[in-house]
This record gives C-alpha cells, structure tokens and sequence, in this order.
C-alpha cells in the first residue's frame, strides 16, 4: 500500500468535503510529512492518538495510531492547499539530484522531498545542497 498517497487522498477528499480535520493511519513517514505542511503554514497543526478498532464488531486489545490533522482554510472558507500532486509512485520513483530540485507553480508551490538527511521542501534541501526522492508537490 503507498502510504504517501493515502495521506494525500485523505487531506485531498477532507478539503473538498470542507472538513476541519483528517484522520489518516499513522507512519513515521505521514507524521513527516503532516510536519513538513506544518512548517509551510499549509496545515494547522496535527497530532497522534492511539485508538481501539474493532473489525468485527468483538472489543480487541489491539491498538492502532492515528494521524490527526486539522486543515487550515482562508476566512472565506477557502482551502490553503488547492493542489496536491504525487510525484514518486513505488512503481515509478523519481530521484533528483541537488542541481535538478524542482519548483512548483513557479515558485509559489512546494515540493516534498526524502533525503539521508529526513524529509524536507525543495527549498531546504537546495540550501542544505542535497537530493533525493520527489515524494509530492503541493500548491
């Protein structure tokens, strides 16, 4: 399963739902990721919680995290994010190196990359001067 997209489907179908918040399975890399759109000012804030499931209807023990995240809209209602695009699929992976970091909308986009040194935008990995994988670019 490609976690990266599911975390972006979800924000994408809470936003046109006109939802307040997103509730995704939670993975080191979504966490990341909800961090980095933080950083950005795309999200309001996010946060983990540990919740029980039941499948079948039976009480489990069985715990599972999730990833809270509370969308962030103009005062108009209209959403901050307009646009999400996965780029790397696992099929597919695209790579970059640090002379090839990719701009989106111009400059007025972001692009998310996972480098050796965690996950970051374009931007800080151009200042950091290193490459990696282009997990998705957001607008």
């Amino acid at each position: 399963m490609d976690t990266v997209a599911d975390f972006l489907t979800r924000i994408r179908n809470s936003l046109h739902a006109d939802h307040d918040e997103a509730v995704i399975p939670s993975s080191r890399m979504n966490v990341e990721l909800a961090r980095v759109l933080k950083d950005e000012g795309y999200i309001v804030d996010y946060r983990v919680e540990q919740e029980a499931r039941s499948g079948s209807g039976r009480p489990t023990e069985s715990q599972f995290d999730w990833l809270h995240v509370t969308l962030k809209y103009t005062e108009d209602r209209d959403p901050v994010i307009s646009g999400l695009r996965r780029i790397s699929t696992p099929g597919r992976r695209q790579y970059v190196t640090a002379d090839e970091l990719p701009r989106v909308q111009g400059g007025m986009g972001t692009a998310i990359l996972t480098t050796s040194r965690g996950v970051m935008t374009a931007y800080e990995a151009r200042r950091q001067n290193v490459g990696g994988e282009v997990l998705a670019h957001i607008w």
